[in-house]
């Protein structure tokens, strides 16, 4: 299958590495073209390099998704390079298992950083994207969240569980409140996935216990959740506004 977002333009945030760089290759592999949103400028450019030399066009734009004069920068100049926005992919986020843990060990700085990155930050993109989707006549919206808004882990991470859980019901107002636009917002919950960020705490141990309580019996790969997000993002998915998926592999079912 081709073209699925030909002629769309589309904003990844995160998109230096992992998931991010894996949709950004797939959404121009589909036609689109991409505004690769990184803090770190490298890797963004990385990403638009891997991206041209598939064929496809993409921009790099650096900032931090916490701060909103970034955001609303990075928004700006991808619509001066190509024009237009239909798709928000809002894929940038932070996992510091080493510094947000319970509420009872998690100091206020670290919480209020994980706060701006994993929530603030889909505000910020969400605000200064969506009236160029109206501009543009509809579009698709898709967020990322995370099986730990839905279940409790005996690991707490509770700066980044109150995060994810917070974007499903951003999810479910936004599909409403723009509904009448064309506008469809989702919600792609992975569970466990084999990127950098996970990387530094993906012991072999950990690994062996993750196969073992995972009914497919393994760790996804990151493209395996960015295929979810180019289905969300392109027409194929017309009729799914406010929709949760869950791509864990069976985890959240056991």
């Amino acid at each position: 299958m081709a073209d699925r977002l030909r002629g769309k333009v589309a904003l990844i945030t995160g998109a230096g590495m992992g998931i991010g760089r894996e949709a950004a290759v797939l959404f121009a592999r589909e036609g689109a073209r991409v505004i690769a949103g990184d803090i770190n400028g490298a890797a963004a450019q990385e990403t638009v390099r891997v991206v041209e030399a598939a064929g496809g066009q993409a921009l790099a734009v650096t900032g931090d998704v916490a701060l909103e004069a970034d955001v609303e920068r990075m928004v700006a100049d991808g619509v001066r390079r190509f024009g237009a926005l239909h798709v928000l992919y809002a894929n940038a986020g932070v996992l510091w298992k080493d510094r947000d843990r319970s509420v009872l060990e998690t100091d206020a700085d670290w919480w209020d950083r994980v706060m701006a990155i994993n929530l603030k930050g889909v505000f910020w993109l969400t605000k200064h994207g969506i009236p160029h989707l109206q501009r543009a006549g509809g579009g698709s919206i898709v967020l990322m969240g995370s099986v730990s808004a839905l279940v409790g882990f005996t690991r707490a991470q509770d700066a980044y569980t109150c995060a994810k859980g917070a974007l499903i019901s951003l999810t479910r107002s936004l599909a409403i409140q723009f509904a009448k636009d064309g506008i469809r917002c989702n919600i792609i919950h992975p569970g466990i996935v084999d990127t950098p960020l996970q990387a530094p705490y993906l012991t072999e141990e950990l690994r062996r216990e993750f196969r073992a309580g995972i009914p497919l019996g393994r760790i996804a790969e990151p493209r395996e959740i960015a295929n979810v997000a180019l289905f969300l993002a392109s027409d194929e998915a017309s009729f799914m506004t406010g929709a949760e998926l869950v791509v864990d592999g069976g985890f959240t079912a056991g």
